[in-house]
């Protein structure tokens, strides 16, 4: 489990297809000071298992499914990528859940300079519209976002300086795509009233069954 939190910007030193998988070594400095074989990293989003490290850099190997559902399959050497430790039960809390399990890609249709930060706005896949709200929290290539603007499947966030500048939101284009990963309260709550989407509508009793 993740906050969205990212904690170092890290970059793509070796990138190696491994059947319909990838194998990925990554140079990082801040999050290996305590970094141990088998903790989970969260690379632009995408919760992945460290396999070895040194003192400069990490391994970690991606499986076809992951590869096919994110932007991993595009990236190459020299890449920079968003970074985050799993959270510590101890740890504050700052972010929201993030699972580091990727549901989709959104393509980048607009970025706005406002001072005194910057406003993104992405097209989301149509299936994962149903799961955002306004001022509900999305978490994009990693980061924890607050969405302040919904129009059909394009949402929109406000992206502070220290978060720009720390994070490789900066080196973004029109057009790149973007991880995406949906509240899990959302998903979950989708999920109870799945049995009831195509009745008239939930009664008192109906939301008792569900434990409301």
């Amino acid at each position: 489990m993740f906050t969205g939190l990212v904690e170092e910007v890290g970059q793509i030193r070796v990138c190696q297809k491994r059947g319909d998988g990838l194998s990925l070594t990554i140079k990082a400095s801040h999050i290996l000071s305590d970094l141990a074989i088998g903790d989970s990293v969260a690379i632009d989003g995408v919760c992945l298992t460290v396999e070895k490290f040194t003192s400069f850099d990490f391994s970690v190997q991606a499986v076809g499914e992951t590869v096919s559902r994110t932007t991993l399959g595009h990236k190459s050497v020299g890449d920079n990528v968003n970074l985050e430790r799993a959270m510590q039960a101890k740890s504050r809390f700052g972010g929201h859940f993030v699972q580091g399990h990727v549901d989709g890609v959104a393509s980048i249709l607009n970025i706005e300079k406002r001072d005194p930060g910057y406003w993104l706005t992405v097209r989301l896949p149509e299936d994962l519209v149903r799961f955002v709200v306004e001022k509900g929290s999305i978490t994009l290539d990693g980061l924890s976002l607050t969405v302040a603007k919904i129009e059909s499947a394009n949402i929109s966030v406000a992206i502070i300086p220290h978060t720009w500048n720390m994070t490789t939101l900066q080196h973004k284009k029109v057009g790149q795509k973007i991880n995406v990963e949906v509240d899990i309260l959302a998903k979950y709550i989708n999920n109870f009233l799945q049995p009831y989407k195509n009745t008239s509508g939930l009664s008192l009793d109906k939301l008792s069954e569900l434990g409301f």
